[in-house]
Order: C-alpha cells, then structure tokens, then sequence
C-alpha cells in the first residue's frame, strides 16, 4: 500500500507533475501522435478548428492520469492510449463548447475558436470531436470503459445545463455549484483515472480507488481555478483574470461572499452577476469582498480537503512511481493558488 502524503508536505518540496509527464512520455507521444490523426476530416474547417486548440498548449492531465492509472498496473497493450486520446478529445469537444455558452474570448492565452471561426463552427466541430471519442472507445473493444466514458461524457452535458440554471443568480447555493462541478469537470478526471485499472483488468476496489482519486482531484482543480480567476495571473490561467465575474459565473468564492455579507453586498453582486451592469472598478470590489469574507482562502481550503482525500485514494492503489506522480500531480494542482 502507498503512504499518501499530505497535500501541504508535497508542497515543500515544490510540487511539479514533470514526473507524471516522464512516466507517461512514451504513451503520450502514442496519443499525441493519434490525436492529430483522429482530427483529421476531409472537411477543411473540421482539423483546422481542432488543431488551433490541441495544439494550443494545456498540460493534458486528464490522458495523463489514464496511461499512469494502466501502467502502474504493468498494462501491456494500446488499449489505454486509444482511451487516452478519447478522454482528450471528450475534453477538447467540451471546452469548445464552453466558449460558446460562457462567450468567452480567450482560451490557453490564444483567441477561443469561435472568435475566429464562429459559435456555429465551433459547437459543430466540437460534437465531431466526441463522435470521434466514441469511435475509439469502440476500438478498444471494452464494453465496461465505453461504459464508463459515455456515462461521463452525459454528465458533463447534464453539468451544462445545472451551470446555466446557476449562472447569474446569486441565489445558487454551495450544494448546487458543488453539483455543477462534479458534473463538469470532477466527472471526466474520475472516468480518465478508472479506465485505467479496468483496460489492465483489475479488481473493483482498484477501480474505485482510481475513481474516488479522479474525482476529488477533479473538484480540487475546479476550485483551484475559482480562485485564480480573482487572485491569480493570466498565465496561470490560459484567459483572463476576472472572466468569471464578467460572464456572471456564480463560483465557490462568490457562493461564500454572498452567504456572508450584508444586504448592500448582495445588492452589489446583483447588480454585476444578474443584471450585468459592470462599471470600471467592479471587479476590484470584488476581490476586496471576497478577502473581506475569507471567501478566497476558503475556496482554498476546500481544495485542500479534496486534494488530501485524492491522496488517501492512493494508499489503495499499488505503491510505486506511478503512484508517487499521481501523488505529485495533486500537490502541483493546490500550489498552483499557494
């Protein structure tokens, strides 16, 4: 059994995921290699769209935790790198589609695609992506991780739809943007590290430790970036800082400011998240609320907790350097606000 660390002692000793990367490295040059295959189409427009946001950075932590999660159980196939690249194409297909709905404008530092391209374009190729997800999820010839990523794949849909009802109205509680964030993000980490142990054919405690470590990771990075879009950088990012709080995105930090404050603040938030009046200094006023009420360092806080019970996951899965680079990979998340 692996002795998880706490995600604070990783911290010391400045956590990187660089050693997920050099133990995947082979792998993720098979999916790389297969992504850019796969997005391949006679329809000009279709690799054109695809390729500007593949090729536009982004860590690919999600195939990243599909290879580490067969290899530390000494898989020997391809099986996993074709599920790899599905889970990075169901990934691609829904940040395309996000754009769209939040009408965002920059994405990973570049333009979205559907500033250069159109609403249309983007949400088109975007389904092609996942038609092409679940064309190599049947390759693979496993009924159980086609099973797996096509439940995920109607969870994040469903997660759309739970975040459009919660987007600018203040009266979205904590139970409901946790839900929305299960759905949308904590879901596909969860799908990407079971499909791990069931392609090496494991036994259904390790797939619900891979599972159970996906999914607290999940919720850990998404309330990573609630955070960083009040108080980190572009970098950090890939977008601008304050996009939450000009698309009216009702977040962890806001959810908690709100509950706290007085009536002339949620008069405040009102007027920004719902009625979309945002004056020059709004934004500041913010950050100023969400300090005043503790609301960032809770988020943070909160990101801690998961990020320590996807450690505790690990102590189930076989030890090793697999297992200590999942163990990294949290660690790196949570610094990422420290």
């Amino acid at each position: 059994m692996a002795v998880a660390a706490s995600v604070s002692d990783n911290q010391a000793r400045r956590p990187s995921i660089q050693s997920l990367v050099d133990l995947v490295a082979p792998g993720m040059a098979n999916v790389n290699e297969l992504i850019l295959s796969k997005a391949g189409s006679n329809v000009e427009l279709i690799p054109e769209i695809a390729k500007h946001l593949i090729s536009s950075g982004g860590k690919r932590l999600r195939p990243m935790l599909t290879l580490a999660c067969a290899d530390m159980f000494s898989y020997q196939g391809q099986g996993h790198v074709t599920l790899a690249a599905s889970v990075e194409f169901m990934h691609t297909a829904t940040l395309l589609h996000d754009d769209v709905v939040d009408e965002s404008d920059m994405r990973r530092g570049k333009l979205a695609a559907r500033k250069l391209w159109g609403n249309q374009a983007s949400v088109l190729v975007g389904d092609y992506l996942l038609g092409q997800a679940f064309k190599m999820m049947v390759d693979v010839g496993s009924l159980e991780a086609l099973g797996i990523l096509s439940s995920a794949s109607a969870v994040i849909a469903e997660g759309e739809v739970l975040q459009l009802g919660a987007a600018k109205n203040i009266a979205t509680t904590e139970e409901d943007y946790l839900r929305v964030i299960e759905a949308k993000t904590a879901a596909l980490f969860a799908a990407a590290a079971e499909v791990g142990p069931v392609i090496a054919d494991q036994s259904d405690d390790m797939k619900r430790a891979a599972h159970t470590y996906g999914m607290e990771l999940g919720y850990a990075f998404q309330l990573v970036d609630d955070a960083l879009d009040y108080g980190g950088s572009s970098a950090d990012l890939g977008k601008d800082v304050g996009d939450d709080f000009r698309e009216g995105k009702i977040t962890l930090p806001v959810v908690l400011a709100i509950a706290r404050g007085t009536d002339a603040d949620r008069i405040f938030w009102k007027r920004c998240l719902e009625g979309e009046e945002i004056a020059d200094g709004d934004l500041e006023q913010a950050i100023e609320l969400l300090q005043k009420y503790d609301a960032l360092s809770e988020t943070v806080e909160r990101a801690k907790s998961y990020g320590n019970k996807a450690l505790k996951a690990l102590d189930v899965l076989p030890a090793g350097p697999h297992n200590d680079a999942l163990a990294d990979a949290v660690a790196f998340c949570i610094s990422r606000v420290s």
